[in-house]
């Protein structure tokens, strides 16, 4: 989420009607490269197990690859990975971020906007 001032933006990015990446999924996609496991990931963001697993779902579906690859069934292999695609997707995604923020500071209609909201004290 974009906070400048009063405006709040939510670059979301859809394949068709499914939403494929936005803040939330890049967030998750960062966590399982760090945690290693798509469960400690969830823990780690304080998500449901089960809503991790059907983001990671939609995610990989809706690519020309899969973001997360995951190995079941235990053992010493089990956990996820992030695919060089899904680096890269949530890389460009944070960077789509950044030029959204630096355009919504940059514009005078924020500012004249902002200028003519009540004082919410």
């Amino acid at each position: 989420m974009i906070v400048v001032g009063p405006l709040k933006i939510k670059a979301q990015l859809f394949c068709g009607d499914w939403h494929a990446m936005g803040p939330g999924k890049a967030d998750l996609v960062e966590a399982i490269d760090r945690e290693g496991s798509v469960p400690a990931a969830a823990r780690a963001l304080g998500m449901s197990y089960r809503k991790s697993w059907m983001l990671v779902e939609r995610m990989n579906s809706a690519f020309v690859g899969p973001l997360v690859l995951t190995r079941r069934n235990g053992g010493p292999a089990k956990g996820a990975t992030v695919t060089d695609l899904g680096r890269e997707v949530v890389s460009t995604f944070r960077a789509l971020e950044a030029a959204v923020r630096a355009a919504a500071e940059a514009s005078p209609h924020r500012r004249q906007l902002a200028a003519r909201l009540r004082d919410p004290a």
